[in-house]
């Protein structure tokens, strides 16, 4: 890990609330930049002077804004939990990005992305899944401006997120199943990657978390903040001041950052992000990558990851599709090394039990990720009695009906 001082931690808190991270070179601090084959240098050139252009641009945002109200749904509602506040001894509430379209946060990302994918002038879009809800929210996205979509999915991922495999072939996408690797999600980005290399000028590559080479980090950042600004000026309309704690689900990324972001600057507002510990500590029983991971680079960005004495990247496991992933968004990794981001793990067991709490007690069936974030909550709710909490819920759980039926369902149909 790398260490660094108060003080410089403190330069750099200041520095990124001042938004001058990521810096010129693609980099938040020492994690990030770009380490790609020569071939997609030009893509990635064109697509960051995209990116500067056409997020500043009045008429893009506009369009990009009436998608979001009209379509998308938003702004999502924020729903106080009345059962689990009283049950944790806390005030909770819950950022519903389960009720955004395609029923989690990656379509805020998707059809911006795909919006953008058209202003560059390309001909198709490639895409990577792993529990399905980007593959799902990127089929629609193209759909809806009309760009033949390719989505790779590990072939593990297929079996388990199977009902969003139909749902991606019903919005027009084609699925490749991916059976080199580790077959979930890591190997699912190495095949889009690969597709991208292969026609870097009239593909697009709409990447689906905060990770990989400059400038992806920073545009799903900026896309997926629309949940953080809502959540803070609806805590301040609904509940009469900011939470104390704000807390979200780490795969690689995208929701979390996406809803820390605009809070960062709160600094009497904790962040906790929390990772999949799967089965245990040991490698290749858990995701947890900020938790037991060293620097390294992997698919473009230099970040933490799983990774051996030899710098092999390790195989994960985790229960939720979704956060099966060894590496994690850089920007997350810098987060950390300030000390502004607090990063926990929950386990499989503790996990699915979280779940079955929120079903029974407020009627709402989250993704397997969402629970993750249930039990940092619990836990922070343990030691802060009656703090005010956020949770971002970052997706519905019909996907999981399969895992579910399989692990918490075992024995009871």
């Amino acid at each position: 890990m790398i260490e660094t001082r108060f003080e410089d931690r403190m330069a750099l808190l200041e520095a990124e609330i001042a938004g001058r991270f990521p810096d010129a070179r693609g980099r938040f601090g020492p994690y990030g930049g770009r380490y790609v084959p020569e071939t997609l240098v030009p893509a990635l050139d064109r697509l960051e002077e995209g990116v500067r252009r056409w997020l500043a641009d009045p008429q893009f945002q506009a369009e990009l804004g009436a998608q979001l109200n009209t379509w998308v749904g938003r702004p999502t509602p924020l729903t106080h939990a009345p059962t689990l506040s009283a049950r944790w001894n806390a005030s909770v509430w819950l950022k519903r990005e389960d009720l955004a379209h395609t029923g989690a946060h990656k379509i805020n990302n998707a059809i911006g992305q795909a919006l953008l994918a058209k202003r560059l002038g390309a001909k198709r879009v490639v895409a990577e899944t792993g529990a399905g809800q980007h593959g799902v929210a990127s089929a629609a996205a193209c759909a809806r401006v009309g760009l033949p979509c390719t989505v790779y999915m590990g072939a593990v991922d297929c079996e388990r997120q199977a009902p969003n495999v139909g749902r991606m072939k019903l919005l027009g996408a084609t699925v490749v199943p991916v059976t080199s690797g580790d077959q979930t999600l890591r190997a699912a980005v190495d095949e889009a990657l690969r597709d991208w290399v292969s026609d870097p000028d009239g593909t697009y590559y709409l990447l689906g978390s905060a990770i990989g080479p400059h400038p992806y980090p920073y545009l799903v950042r900026e896309l997926q903040s629309a949940i953080g600004r809502e959540t803070r000026a609806q805590m301040l309309a609904q509940a009469g001041g900011l939470p104390d704690a704000v807390v979200a689900c780490v795969g690689g990324g995208s929701n979390s950052i996406g809803m820390f972001h605009p809070f960062v600057a709160d600094t009497g507002v904790e962040l906790i992000g929390v990772e999949a510990g799967g089965r245990g500590s040991a490698l290749g029983d858990n995701s947890a990558t900020l938790s037991f991971g060293r620097p390294g680079v992997l698919q473009g960005a230099y970040s933490i990851l799983l990774q051996d004495d030899n710098g092999q990247i390790q195989e994960t496991h985790s229960v939720s599709a979704g956060l099966d992933y060894p590496g994690v968004g850089p920007e997350h990794s810098f987060l950390m090394s300030i000390g502004r981001v607090r990063y926990e793990y929950a386990t499989d067991d503790e996990s699915l039990e979280a779940l079955a709490e929120c079903c029974e007690a407020e009627g709402i069936l989250s993704a397997i990720e969402t629970s993750h974030a249930y039990v940092g909550a619990r836990k922070y709710a343990s030691r802060r009695p009656g703090a005010r909490i956020v949770i971002c819920l970052s997706g519905r759980g019909d996907k999981d009906m399969p895992t579910l039926q399989r692990t918490l369902l075992k024995g009871k149909l």
